[in-house]
């Protein structure tokens, strides 16, 4: 049975008290840090506290200039005692198993538009085919009566932009629904200028890398980056590439915190981003996504016996060779489908 907005709402506001002390987690990009925003605002005056706290680190322009515009107060998790004062813990954009660090807090509440994963939360909305997880906390606040203010609208309005690509990518008639409704309370010039902030003077080194290292493979881009000083410069990589011609694949990656990064992005046209990340490389880590965009986390102590990470030819190979591995098995199982009886 499908709930309404209001009894979503209704189910949400039962799990807290007036006495709480709210932490909302986040893996910080622009989804994340509106959809805090909104829980935030969800809330107010109806627990003690609202803190939100982010797991990475934030180092992408976009990401700071939309933090230092939007006025948003933010906590490391690390900075958060083992024995936290917190009451009730809410997860937006994720969910527990997309990151170790989710696994120190016990957490009450998922809102979320990934792909459901295992989980036993006393409130869980995973909506995997919405486009944003933004349009789903707009319709919470459409359910509440609450008109938001310019900062949250714009933080909204500018996450709906960014995990639709400006509506190129997966997106449901909900994401439009609230892009329209969110359109008349935004300021457009501020989610320009957080658009605008997506560059900074060390990451150039990696464009340099890129261009120097990358080997195309049937309209395909692959690159391997070394070490990065942040997983969102192998993002912004496998961005830039897909605006090449006639680039329709683009994977990247990187290592980072003793992990193997890899971002995957394309078309969406016959293709399924998630689907092939989680079945190539799910045993050696985290992996998945949506249909035109996904990402893989792997430890790298759990890739020991599989490959060298610090031979790049090697490597990239190895990336290479597991990806059309599993899209040759996905095609030949697509083609027995659609062959007539």
């Amino acid at each position: 049975m499908k709930l309404s907005a209001t009894e979503r709402l209704r189910r949400f506001y039962a799990r807290f008290s007036g006495n709480d002390h709210v932490l909302v987690l986040i893996n910080a990009d622009p989804d994340a840090i509106a959809c805090a925003m909104a829980v935030k605002r969800l809330l107010w005056r109806k627990v003690a506290s609202v803190t939100i706290s982010n797991v990475n680190v934030i180092k992408r322009p976009d990401n700071i200039a939309m933090i230092r515009l939007l006025g948003v107060k933010l906590i490391h998790c690390d900075e958060i005692p083992g024995e936290h004062r917190y009451t009730r813990v809410v997860l937006v954009d994720s969910q527990p198993n997309h990151s170790a660090s989710f696994a120190r807090f016990t957490i009450d509440a998922v809102i979320d538009h990934h792909p459901k994963t295992e989980m036993n939360i006393p409130f869980a909305d995973i909506r995997p085919d919405y486009g944003s997880n933004a349009a789903i906390l707009t319709e919470y606040l459409r359910a509440a009566k609450i008109k938001p203010s310019v900062k949250l609208a714009t933080g909204l309005f500018h996450a709906i932009k960014t995990d639709t690509r400006n509506f190129e990518r997966q997106a449901l008639i909900e994401d439009v629904k609230a892009f329209q409704f969110l359109f008349r309370h935004a300021n457009s010039t501020l989610a320009r200028k957080i658009e605008q902030a997506d560059l900074r003077l060390d990451f150039l080194k990696y464009f340099k890398i890129a261009i120097e290292n990358m080997r195309m493979h049937r309209s395909r881009v692959f690159v391997h980056l070394g070490t990065v000083m942040s997983p969102d410069v192998c993002v912004l990589i496998a961005d830039f590439f897909m605006r090449v011609n006639p680039v329709t694949w683009t994977v990247v990656s990187g290592l980072y915190d003793k992990k193997l990064i890899i971002i995957f992005r394309n078309d969406g046209i016959r293709k399924n981003a998630g689907k092939i990340a989680k079945k190539s490389f799910c045993q050696f880590g985290s992996a998945g996504g949506h249909k035109s965009m996904a990402r893989a986390e792997l430890p790298l102590k759990n890739l020991q016996d599989a490959v060298d990470v610090n031979e790049n030819k090697v490597l990239i190979q190895w990336i290479i060779e597991r990806i059309e591995k599993k899209e040759k098995l996905a095609s030949c199982k697509r083609n027995e489908a659609e062959m007539p009886d």
